[in-house]
């Protein structure tokens, strides 16, 4: 726990976010904000795992 990765942390404040987001247009009824926050969703955890695999092959993880 001694070394944290920050990018990380902000990855999942992201993820955590647009999934918030989501319930809000669910509840607005707002379909079309619906699949915005969807795809943001997905492009943000797609950053993640993608810096991770990065970061994994450099032999910083």
């Amino acid at each position: 726990m001694g070394n944290i990765k920050w990018i990380f942390v902000l990855y999942s404040f992201g993820a955590i976010l647009s999934m918030a987001l989501i319930g809000i247009a669910v509840a607005l009824r707002n379909i079309p904000l619906v699949f915005l926050f969807l795809v943001l969703l997905f492009v943000v955890m797609g950053f993640g795992f993608k810096t991770k695999k990065k970061m994994r092959d450099q032999g910083l993880l």
